[in-house]
């Protein structure tokens, strides 16, 4: 446990590795700051022996010169550290937020169907705003506390070892019991963020789903929803605030016992004649230093606690690794275009046990036929034809593509073979002309005359018609746009990569009589040598496929005519 703790500690502090001439600037500011805020009291203590009871009141001005000019130069100081720290948490607040985005883009989908939206944002968002305010406002003043107490502790011991032993007595007490309790308020501070990433993620869905709600009249089954993980976050905040609470109570009393201890104690000192008043002024004066600080520390070790637990969370998403690496793959002789050698797949989850999808399924995809995926919903179409485009590795068995296994062909590879048009299409905010050529090297740099041309000689001209100001017009992230255009989009974003294989998911699905003809004429005048996958519930849409296949039950098998199929699927609802 010690161990994982110094890692943790290693790994946070690494984030600040790049930003060492910022840190040395602020560290000397802040030693600088704490030599100039203790040398007051000394010269407080000695003005008044040597000074006001010998009636010096020239010395004495002198000495507020002084001490003004102490004051000024740590004022200054103190705007040197804050302001050089505030840069160093607004770098570190960009360099993990610019990391976390970057690995998530690196995860595979797997993880995305395990962890929620809301929380993931939570943790760009609210983590790593802990951790700036932890860089540029809680360590600053953490060392700045620390030198001052440590400095204060330093001359108490030097004025007179006994008296200051008695002053610290308190604060060895309290820092003995902070030590204990610190690693349960880390534990219950990352239980509170973890409930705060589940109500973000209950509001995104909520918010994502609203039409929806309304549609069913739901809203009060989803503010049931929101008032259970409501109540688990107010219960945990109330735990995280009643731990980090606890320290400052503890930290006042230890203060007020040792300013008494030192009252009591320097009095009795100065009737024996063995200290004077000028010392017990600057005695208190250091007390008060150090215990003053030592308050700030309560509240600030708790904030480095909440800086801690939020580091956990980022860090639970920057160590993933993929689980869909490279591998190097031996070519084979096939002819085939796709292959599927003993293929299972499970889909994993974090709370129910994995449940098999596909098992052991065999068969081969030709180049130039077009292949359909039939089955009921839920029976396996749209994961095999995930497995087909790699959106996930199976969990037994190859998938070969062009004679090699597809797990060696990089991601560029890959899909500069195959398009997916999804059931959701994606559509983002930019102009038409940006989302149709997404993720198309061949016209990263085109003009929109040379997208026009590739419209046209791809045949789908006629579609972009239906946008009244064509490759310009701007999109909203899908805002104020039908499910049956979005489709459209998607439809010309995958024809115009002029892929070797093409799978449509229900990619007709919204589109309406007319415009779903114009689609299938542009799908029968591809390439002779494009591989088309169909998945589609509706018969009519499959008719001529070369071949039909029926998925269902974890297999894959040969339909063989549309009769069949349609037989197979009338006796699986027979049976279901």
């Amino acid at each position: 446990m010690k161990n994982n703790s110094l890692l943790q500690k290693k790994s946070l502090w690494r984030l600040v590795a790049s930003k060492k001439r910022l840190i040395i600037i602020a560290a000397v500011a802040t030693i600088a700051n704490s030599l100039f805020t203790l040398a007051g009291p000394f010269i407080i203590g000695y003005a008044v022996d040597h000074y006001l009871v010998h009636a010096m009141y020239r010395q004495m001005i002198i000495a507020s010169v002084v001490l003004l000019v102490l004051y000024a130069l740590a004022f200054v100081s103190n705007v040197i550290q804050t302001r050089t720290m505030g840069s160093v948490g607004q770098g570190v607040l960009f360099d993990v937020r610019n990391r976390i985005f970057n690995k998530l883009q690196d995860l595979p989908l797997s993880f995305f169907n395990q962890n929620k939206a809301g929380d993931l944002i939570s943790r760009i968002n609210n983590d790593t705003e802990k951790l700036n305010q932890f860089f540029s406002e809680t360590l600053v003043r953490f060392i700045g506390s620390v030198c001052i107490i440590g400095g204060a502790a330093l001359f108490v011991l030097v004025i007179n070892w006994r008296l200051g032993l008695s002053a610290l007595a308190p604060a060895i007490g309290v820092w003995i019991l902070t030590a204990i309790i610190s690693s349960l308020v880390r534990k219950t501070n990352k239980k509170s963020l973890q409930t705060v990433g589940s109500m973000s993620a209950e509001i995104d869905e909520s918010l994502k789903n609203f039409k929806v709600i309304v549609a069913f009249n739901r809203r009060d089954y989803f503010r049931e929803k929101f008032a259970v993980v409501n109540e688990q976050n107010f219960k945990a905040n109330v735990k995280a605030g009643m731990l980090n609470g606890l320290f400052t109570p503890l930290y006042d009393f230890a203060a007020n016992a040792g300013q008494l201890i030192v009252l009591v104690y320097g009095l009795v000192l100065i009737s024996q004649g063995l200290f004077t008043v000028g010392l017990l002024i600057g005695f208190l004066s250091y007390v008060e230093r150090f215990y003053n600080p030592l308050r700030q520390l309560a509240v600030l070790w708790s904030q480095v606690q909440l800086a801690y637990a939020s580091w956990d969370r980022v860090q639970e998403i920057l160590t993933l690794e993929s689980s869909m690496k490279l591998v190097q793959g031996a070519s084979t002789s096939s002819d085939n275009l796709i292959e599927f050698k003993n293929v299972s797949f499970a889909y994993e989850s974090i709370d129910t046990e994995s449940k098999k999808i596909l098992s052991h399924i065999n068969f081969v995809l030709e180049k130039g036929k077009t292949y359909a995926l039939v089955g009921p919903t839920g029976g396996g179409k749209t994961t095999t034809a995930s497995l087909i485009a790699r959106l996930y590795d199976p969990t037994e068995g190859e998938v070969i593509m062009k004679g090699k296994d597809i797990r060696s062909y990089s991601d560029k590879d890959r899909t500069d073979v195959i398009s997916f048009i999804l059931q959701d299409p994606f559509i983002f905010k930019g102009t038409l002309a940006e989302n149709i050529t997404f993720g198309n090297a061949r016209y990263e740099h085109a003009s929109i005359q040379d997208i026009e041309q590739g419209l046209r000689s791809s045949g789908l001209s006629d579609l972009m018609s239906r946008f009244e100001a064509g490759l310009e017009t701007v999109v909203s992230g899908g805002e104020g746009m039908s499910l049956g255009q979005k489709q459209i989009i998607a439809f010309i974003r995958a024809i115009l990569r002029q892929p070797q294989v093409l799978i449509l998911d229900e990619a007709t699905a919204n589109i309406d009589t007319v415009t779903e003809e114009v689609l299938q004429r542009i799908i029968d005048v591809l390439p002779a040598e494009t591989t088309k996958v169909i998945i589609a519930h509706r018969l009519n849409t499959i008719k001529n496929a070369d071949e039909i296949f029926f998925v269902n039950g974890g297999t894959v098998t040969q339909a063989g005519s549309m009769e069949h199929a349609l037989e197979l699927l009338l006796h699986d609802k027979r049976t279901s």
